[in-house]
C-alpha cells in the first residue's frame, strides 16, 4: 500500500513504523496488534498518513488515554499556535531542566541592529542564542534559509560583543536552531559546517525535540484528551503551556467551568502522562 504524506510525497506504508510509533507511546501489545490489523483492513492505496494517524489516535483514545496523549505529541505542539510564543516557552523550560538560566524573548543589541532573541540561555560561561522556528502545519520543513538567517543574526550580535569586549565574554558564544518540524538535509549540513546546534522533531538521532520532551515529561497541555479544543485555547490564552502548569493551577480549570470530578479526570491524565 502506498500512502501520501503531509508534504505530498508518496511512499510505501510501513507497518513496522506504525508499530514503533505505538510502542514508543507505551501502548499495550494487544492494542498495537488491533490497530495494525484495523489499518491494514480499512485503508487502501494512496491513503493519507494523517487519516491513518487519526484512526490510530481514535482507537488509542478509546482504550488507552495516556498512550493517546503521548501519540498526539507532534500535533499537540502544532496546536500551541498560531503564534510561536508558547513554543518558545516550552523550549525555555527544556533548557531550564538542563541547568540553564533562561530569558524568553530577550532584546539583544547587535553591531548593526537590535534583535529579539527567542530564548537567551546562560550556563556558567556559556551564553547561547536560541532561535525557535515554529510551524503549525504538517509537511513544512525548516530549510537552509532558516539556518542562514539564524547565523546572520548570531554574527551581528557576536560582532557587537567582540567590539565591546575583546575577551569575548559577552553574549553570545553559541547559536542554536530548534524547530518542531523536520530540518532539510541542507539546513543540517549548513548548521554543522558553521558550528550551529540544530534540533528538529526527529533530529539528531539522540536528543531530538521529541526525545527531549518525552524524557523531561514536559508535555504541552494540548496533549490532554480530557480537554476540548476550546478548553485548550482558553488555557493557552491565560499563559498556561504545559501539563504541569495546569496541574499547579486548579483555579484555571474552575474558571472554564470544570467541577471537581472533571478536574480530577484532568489531574489523573496529567499524572499518567507526565508522572506529576
Amino acid at each position: 500500500m502506498l500512502v501520501v504524506k503531509a508534504s505530498g510525497e508518496v511512499e510505501p506504508f510501513s507497518e513496522a513504523k506504525l508499530r514503533r510509533s505505538l510502542e514508543r507511546v507505551k501502548a499495550s501489545p494487544t492494542i498495537i496488534e488491533g490497530i495494525v490489523a484495523h489499518v491494514r483492513q480499512e485503508f487502501i492505496n494512496y491513503s493519507k498518513t494523517r487519516d491513518i494517524y487519526r484512526h490510530a489516535f481514535s482507537l488509542l483514545r478509546k482504550h488507552e488515554r495516556p498512550a493517546a496523549a503521548r501519540y498526539s505529541l507532534k500535533r499537540a505542539i502544532m496546536e500551541l499556535g498560531p503564534t510561536g510564543h508558547p513554543f518558545e516557552n516550552l523550549v525555555g523550560e527544556l533548557l531550564k531542566l538542563q541547568g540553564f538560566s533562561v530569558e524568553v524573548a530577550g532584546i539583544v543589541q547587535g553591531l548593526c541592529v537590535s534583535h529579539e532573541v527567542d530564548v537567551v540561555a546562560e550556563q556558567g560561561s556559556r551564553h547561547i542564542m536560541v532561535e525557535c522556528k515554529f510551524h503549525n502545519e504538517q509537511g513544512i520543513k525548516s530549510d537552509v534559509k532558516v539556518a542562514l538567517y539564524v547565523q546572520a543574526r548570531f554574527e551581528d550580535i557576536q560582532k557587537a560583543g567582540g567590539q565591546k569586549d575583546p575577551a569575548h565574554t559577552q553574549k553570545f558564544h553559541e547559536a542554536w536552531l530548534v524547530t518542531n518540524t523536520q530540518l532539510t538535509s541542507d539546513a543540517i549540513a549548513y548548521a554543522s559546517c558553521v558550528g550551529m546546534k540544530a534540533i528538529g522533531w526527529n533530529y539528531p538521532a539522540q536528543g531530538s525535540l521529541q526525545d527531549l520532551i518525552e524524557q523531561a515529561g514536559l508535555h504541552p497541555l494540548t496533549c490532554l484528551t480530557t480537554l476540548s479544543g476550546s478548553n485548550k485555547r482558553v488555557l493557552l490564552d491565560k499563559g498556561l503551556v504545559l501539563c504541569k502548569d495546569v496541574a499547579k493551577n486548579k483555579k484555571a480549570l474552575q474558571a472554564i467551568g470544570f467541577n471537581q470530578p472533571k478536574i480530577a479526570q484532568v489531574e489523573k491524565e496529567i499524572t499518567q502522562l507526565c508522572g506529576i
